[in-house]
Order: C-alpha cells, then structure tokens, then sequence
C-alpha cells in the first residue's frame, strides 16, 4: 500500500484505488482487481475523434435525406424514408414506440455527434468552447441509448421478413445509414475520458492520506464516474466532483431496491408482450396476428434459422437471461465473496452490454409498419405487445444501469457489528 496523490482512480466496478502508469498511444490501464479498464490512450485523440464524428455526422445527413427502402408487389409499391420508421407508428396510436425510435437512431446520435465536434474543435484550438464540461458530462450518459447499430440489424431482419414476398430495393439512405452506425461506434470508441478531462480542466491532486491498492470507498473517497477524479466523500453524502460537478456516492443510493423495482416491473411487462401479438400482418385480405414466440417459429419453417436463432437470443433469451442474472446478483451481493467475485462482475458486464440488442424486435416492427402498406393485399400493424415489449428493454436497461457492481467485491460485515454502523457506512453498504 502506498501513499500517492496524483493520477488515481478508483475502479467503477470494484472499488479498487490504483494509480495510473505512464501511458503511450494505443496502451491501455486496467484495474489490478477485476481488470475493469481504466483508461485508453490513442493516437492524435482530438484529431482522431473530430474526423470520425464529422464523418458520421455527414452520412447521418445523407441517410434522413435519400429514400430508405422500398418494396413492390402485384403492382404495388412503396417506398419509404428513415424518419417514417418513427412517423408510421404514431398513425397507429403509437406515439411512444416511435419516440423511442426516433431518439435512439437519429436525434440521440447527432446530439453525441455534435457533442463531440463541439469538444474537439476547442481542445484543437487550446481553448475549450463555452459549456464543454456540461458537454462532457451529457456524453457519458447519451452513450447507452444510442442504438444504430441495433437498427441496421432490424433492418436486416426485416429484409430477410418480407424478401420472399415482394421485390426490395436498398436505397442510397441505407447505405449511408450503415456507414453512420459503423462511424458512429468508432466515434464512441475513440474517446479518451481520462485525456478529455484533463485537457479541459486539469487534474487537481487526490485527496490527502489516499492510499493506494484498497477499497476506495474505506478510506471515505470515491471515484468520479464521469471524469474519473477521486474526490473525500462528505460525513452528509452530498458531494459532488471537484471537475465535472457530478455527484458522488459511496455506493448508489438504494442500489438493490431501484434494481429490484425495475426488474419486477420488467418482469410483468414481459408476460403482455408476449401473450399479445407484436404485430398484425395482412395477406390477401385476412389478417392473423404474430407473437414473438410465433414470429420465431415462422422464420424457422421457412428456413431462416439463422434470423430466427438472432431474434430467438434477442427477444427471449436476453430479456430472460438479464431478468434472472441482476435478480441472482441483487441476491448473492450482500454475501459477497472475493473468489467469486469477479466471476460475478464478468456476468455483471455482459447483462450491461447485451441488454440494447433486445431492441432487435421493435425496430423490425417499426420498419415492416412503414414499409408493408399495401392495403387488403399485404399490410402489417402493430400489436399491442409492441409498446410492453419496448418497456421491457427499457426496463432492463435501467436495471443494468441502477445495480452498483461495487457491491459484489464490498466484504459483508459480521452481525455483531451490524448494530454499530455510521451513516456513512450505511450509505456504503448502498
């Protein structure tokens, strides 16, 4: 254990205070504890970052601007634009689904895009631009909901859906919509945090008596989430961050019981979004209603196994997997053990990651609504399970979100002590 003072961090997913190396471009510092990583380095950041968000930001444009997809049977066509994946849905009274599209593939994203350009162009200048710190902090938490990427795979889907039945046409706004999601990951990755912040706000020094290699939070600090600076926890447990002004806790405040709310709220959702049909498809007159579970045995009879294994994981699996997951971690986190721990935190880390895939389904729907309108020959609506199974995802995700890793590597105490804890060992225990 060592006294130091400038260049910790405290690991968001174990606690762990370490200081960091020396880093050149392309290396990386991971937690010494659970190998949770720390910080990245990259080559000409502000450069690197700038033309990928300029790059994305231009296919973006090009991709609201050109026609999407278009498909023709019998005689009837139809073609469609990005942003009536969204608009179609509220003719059909869904005016939250199509919210929720709408953000997450094109007003979120441009946001971030723009974000970013704003950042990048003042650290160029050596002058950060008015408002970059509430900038910065807006991007940690704009990251999580911005799903491109899951929309091109809809789409795919969607394709492959209707592929046997009418003719399609790829228009210029798909393509460019797949070199914005692709840019658009790039983007994200090439931000450096850790340089960002220090680049616009310096580094003050680490709290006085930190001691590296233990529990951050045992020594009454905390690690910014945002920026990363370690900061002295106040006996109140209102602190806020010396650079960014987020705030700091020990541990989430009421960490297990807001999971738990969203979990049992996710889990009574899921029964309606399945049992009800997400869509209602109409051929040649008659209309028959299609259910998850339905849709996936229909792609396997025509033998699209490969899609229907994508939405099987996507739509079932996930949503399953992570209700069963953070409900066994919000169990066995108050028995905590260090050998299991970091089996724990890995399974932590793929219910956080996987969670946005179950999106898969809503924007399949958006898509066909939009683009199936050919009357009594061939049309598809949506179905009451469409708006239930959109919570769900949601839901999950802010669980995944509300859950506080830390607690799985936090050592219980023993009963006889129980009786004698501060408040700032209650706000600890989360």
């Amino acid at each position: 254990m060592h006294t130091r003072r400038r260049r910790l961090r405290a690991c968001h997913e174990c606690d762990w205070l370490c200081a960091l190396p020396p880093l050149s471009p392309g290396e990386k510092a991971a937690c010494p504890r659970c190998h949770h990583a720390l910080v990245r380095r990259h080559h000409h950041p502000a450069q690197r970052s700038m033309a990928l968000a300029l790059a994305a930001f231009i296919a973006l444009l090009v991709a609201v601007s050109f026609p999407f997809i278009s498909f023709s049977v019998s005689g009837v066509s139809n073609r469609i634009e990005l942003h009536q994946t969204a608009t179609a849905l509220i003719n059909f009274h869904q005016p939250v689904v199509a919210i929720v599209v709408i953000l997450t593939i094109v007003v979120l994203p441009a946001c971030y895009l723009l974000a970013v350009m704003w950042l990048q162009l003042g650290l160029m200048r050596y002058r950060p631009l008015p408002f970059s710190r509430d900038i910065a902090r807006a991007l940690t938490h704009l990251t999580p909901w911005m799903m491109a990427d899951v929309f091109i795979i809809g789409a795919l889907v969607s394709l492959i859906k209707i592929s046997g039945l009418a003719q399609i046409s790829l228009g210029l706004s798909f393509w460019a919509f797949c070199v914005f999601a692709f840019l658009l990951l790039l983007t994200s990755q090439s931000l450096d945090a850790d340089w960002l912040w220090f680049s616009l706000d310096g580094e003050p020094l680490a709290p006085e008596g930190a001691q590296t290699g233990a529990p951050a939070a045992a020594q009454q600090l905390a690690g910014c989430a945002t920026c990363g600076l370690v900061n002295r926890l106040s006996v109140t447990g209102r602190t806020r961050c010396r650079r960014c002004g987020e705030r700091l806790h020990a541990r989430l405040p009421h960490s297990i019981q807001r999971t738990w709310a969203f979990l049992v709220a996710a889990a009574i959702l899921y029964i309606p979004a399945n049992l009800y049909p997400i869509m209602n498809v109409t051929s040649l007159g008659e209309t028959s209603p299609s259910t998850i579970i339905g849709g996936v045995v229909e792609l396997y009879q025509s033998g699209s196994w490969p899609i229907a294994l994508v939405i099987f994981v996507a739509s079932v699996m996930v949503p399953v997997g992570k209700l069963f997951a953070l409900g066994w971690l919000c169990l066995v986190s108050r028995r905590g053990h260090h050998v299991n721990a970091h089996s724990r935190t890995v399974l932590y880390r793929i219910t956080d990651f996987i969670g946005r895939w179950s999106m898969v389904d809503v924007f399949v729907v958006a898509i066909l609504v939009a683009l199936i309108r050919a009357g009594t020959l061939m049309s598809i609506t949506p179905g009451p399970a469409e708006l239930a199974f959109g919570a769900v995802v949601v839901l999950t995700m802010l669980a995944a979100m509300s859950f506080d890793p830390r607690l799985i590597w936090d050592t219980p105490l023993p009963a006889a002590k129980t009786h004698s804890h501060t408040a700032f060992q209650r706000t600890v225990d989360g």
